[in-house]
């Protein structure tokens, strides 16, 4: 396909895979060494403690040359036999793909639905949980950050409510979209599976996921769980113990990770999260000035790594973020099956800053002009504002 240059950077304004900084990419531009050789472990061990950090955990944490996709399977079949029921809660795109893949390995699901426009509503679920008298649901499956509508559900309260009704079902988070990015605590929060990969906030390359898994859930996959081999948690965490692998690790990808840890340390986690927080509250303030509508309807589960934008009836957001891109070389995020064409999604979330954020809003500004999309003038000016004086 040929494609005429564009000038200057082009900004990646999706939700994910974010932005790649420089350092990142000049520490996988290391020659590939052997990874069962004796300077292996010094890499494989600052990847896989540093990792506990990041997810604020004592137990173990597994790295798969993987997509979240692959995660997913593996924390389901660890832990689950076929048959056995889940309760699941459809908050968006990704929430509904992870309910296909449990029924396609033999699991029971039942899905709680929502409108797409929030997070958990964690009373709705203690409703269910208190009338599971016998105990069916095994494992109650949510997602932190749903990065198709832009909704982010409260952990620590799910938590909360599954032990308000005393109930000894597993709880697995996906938290793809929302690590190093929000605040996450997958001990504190009484979390027994946390679901990540590198493409987001850790601002690697799509290729490696995460399961974080607390001491119960490693039992559990003991006793129970499905026919498993390259998911087993098992030969993963003996491996570990020495600094290696059971397959070909993706060595260069974990020179990026033992990197993307130091830069998240090096910056304070609870700035990143600050940081992150700031730029959202400035987004939301320009999609405000220009008399759109923010798809999240519920304050408390706005979400700080990406902003889903509704576009007025009778225009389609396909065509908007078309205009966008071929005008000014910025790509936005697409509106995900009943989404689309209805909302774009503007990521601000990884190795991103103020300026950054203040050229992706002047760009949607002038694509809404272009586009001939109903608006009022000064959404970047807005942000601008708020930016000053937070």
């Amino acid at each position: 396909m040929n494609k005429r240059y564009m000038p200057g950077k082009h900004f990646l304004q999706l939700p994910g895979p974010s932005n790649v900084p420089d350092r990142i990419l000049r520490a996988m531009d290391y020659p590939t060494i052997d990874h069962r050789g004796p300077d292996f472990p010094y890499l494989a061990n600052a990847c896989l403690n540093g990792m506990k950090t990041i997810f604020k955990t004592n137990s173990n944490v597994i790295i798969f040359p993987a997509s979240g996709t692959g995660a997913w399977e593996a924390a389901l079949v660890n832990t689950l036999n076929e048959g056995d029921l889940v309760l699941m809660v459809e908050t968006g795109h990704f929430a509904t793909l992870w309910k296909k893949m449990a029924n396609k390995l033999g699991i029971k699901t039942e899905f709680l639905e929502t409108d797409w426009r929030r997070g958990v509503e964690p009373e709705k679920l203690l409703d269910r949980l208190k009338n599971d008298i016998e105990g069916k649901i095994k494992a109650v499956c949510v997602v932190h950050n749903e990065t198709s509508t832009g909704s982010t559900s409260r952990i620590k309260e799910v938590r909360n409510v599954m032990n308000l009704a005393n109930h000894e079902a597993l709880l697995m988070v996906d938290t793809i979209s929302g690590l190093a990015s929000m605040e996450y605590e997958h001990d504190d929060w009484g979390v027994d599976v946390t679901i990540s990969g590198s493409q987001k906030g850790l601002m690697l390359p799509p290729g490696l996921s995460f399961n974080a898994i607390s001491e119960r859930a490693i039992l559990t996959s003991k006793k129970s769980g499905m026919q498993r081999s390259y998911w087993d948690w098992e030969e993963q965490i003996e491996a570990n113990k020495s600094g290696s692998f059971p397959y070909t690790p993706a060595t260069n990808l974990l020179y990026g990770l033992k990197e993307a840890i130091n830069m998240l340390h090096e910056e304070g986690l609870k700035n990143v999260f600050k940081r992150h927080g700031r730029h959202a509250k400035a987004t939301r303030a320009a999609v405000q000035a220009w008399g759109l509508e923010v798809l999240c309807q519920e304050e408390m589960d706005y979400s700080n790594v990406l902003t889903a934008v509704k576009l007025p009836d009778g225009h389609n957001a396909d065509e908007l973020r078309k205009i966008i891109l071929e005008n000014f070389n910025m790509s936005l995020g697409n509106g995900l099956s009943k989404l689309a064409g209805k909302v774009f999604r503007i990521g601000h979330l990884g190795d991103f800053n103020d300026l950054m954020l203040m050229g992706t809003l002047t760009g949607i500004e002038m694509g809404l002009s272009l586009a001939g999309v109903p608006h009022q003038k000064g959404g970047a000016a807005r942000a601008s504002e708020f930016l000053i004086s937070n």
